[in-house]
């Protein structure tokens, strides 16, 4: 069997013979950060899409993201290592009910969560992530808003920034079943902890933390924080990412695993990267369209 040493080594001479670029989510398990070119969560791994100068992107993430990057680069070939890494979340939202819904409430704007399909977000006015919900929603200038398909963060950004916004009935498996009762556990071993909680879990655990973050913006938090231990609520891999980034802080895990996220192993990178596997193909003028609702979004900065 291929040790982790000598696949990182394949894979690492494959990427500079191919002008490869590695883009790995948060979640992804933490081997795989040592072949990354650029970690982070939706909105920077986004950003790097758009702005490659590679010719291959290999995207070690669910498939929405993946996706994501094609609509963005449309000439690179984007390759996503496992088809199995799927999010149950972006399944949630079918265009057909997004159609019916649009018919129904006719002058809202539909803000589409990143963690939705390419279709989806052909239908939407203009896209988001964890990161930039709230500052999305206030971008909108319509009265109405219409967010898919996570009532959580839909949630979230309606209570920050007083917008009409109507939800849909989506959620992460993941980040919904988190309670107060884990947070209140949690405090109760670690009482000087500061407690930061994704904004995809539900209103009642929000309300009990120090900071609402996306996982990007964990990292800041952690980093600016006087604290030197944090609880977080969020899926249990970015620990690995925030112990890797400040060691010597302590984090306490308060979340489930996406086992999606965790489908995609080193030996599926190397598989894809040599034989050019898995390819994100999507229909040209479906994806011009959800094209608009990312440029929109990135625009905000």
């Amino acid at each position: 069997m291929t040790s982790n040493k000598d696949l990182i080594e394949k894979i690492m001479k494959l990427k500079k013979e191919k002008n490869a670029v590695i883009l790995v989510h948060n979640y992804i398990t933490s081997d795989i950060y040592e072949i990354a070119d650029y970690i982070g969560d939706s909105l920077d791994l986004s950003r790097k899409s758009a702005n490659t100068d590679a010719d291959i992107i290999v995207f070690c993430g669910v498939d929405f993201m993946a996706e994501c990057a094609k609509i963005l680069s449309p000439g690179k070939i984007v390759l996503h290592p496992r088809k199995e890494a799927t999010c149950p979340m972006a399944a949630m939202a079918e265009v057909s009910d997004l159609r019916e819904k649009k018919r129904k409430y006719p002058d809202a704007s539909v803000v589409c969560y990143i963690n939705t399909s390419t279709s989806v977000k052909a239908e939407s006015d203009i896209c988001c992530t964890s990161a930039n919900a709230v500052d999305v929603v206030n971008s909108v200038k319509e009265k109405e808003v219409l967010f898919v398909p996570d009532r959580n963060l839909g949630h979230y950004a309606k209570t920050v920034s007083g917008k009409n916004v109507r939800l849909w009935n989506g959620y992460c498996y993941v980040h919904d079943v988190i309670t107060v009762e884990d947070i209140k556990k949690a405090k109760g071993s670690h009482p000087d902890a500061h407690v930061m909680v994704h904004p995809e879990c539900r209103a009642d655990v929000i309300a009990r933390a120090d900071a609402v973050c996306s996982t990007g913006q964990m990292i800041d938090y952690a980093k600016t924080s006087g604290a030197s231990e944090f609880i977080v609520a969020t899926e249990e891999g970015m620990c690995a990412r925030l112990k890797r980034e400040f060691p010597g802080k302590k984090f306490y895990p308060v979340g489930g695993i996406c086992t999606q996220m965790k489908e995609i192993r080193l030996y599926d990178v190397y598989m894809a990267l040599k034989m050019n596997q898995f390819e994100i193909t999507l229909d040209e003028s479906v994806r011009k369209r959800a094209k608009k609702t990312l440029d929109r979004m990135l625009e905000l900065g």
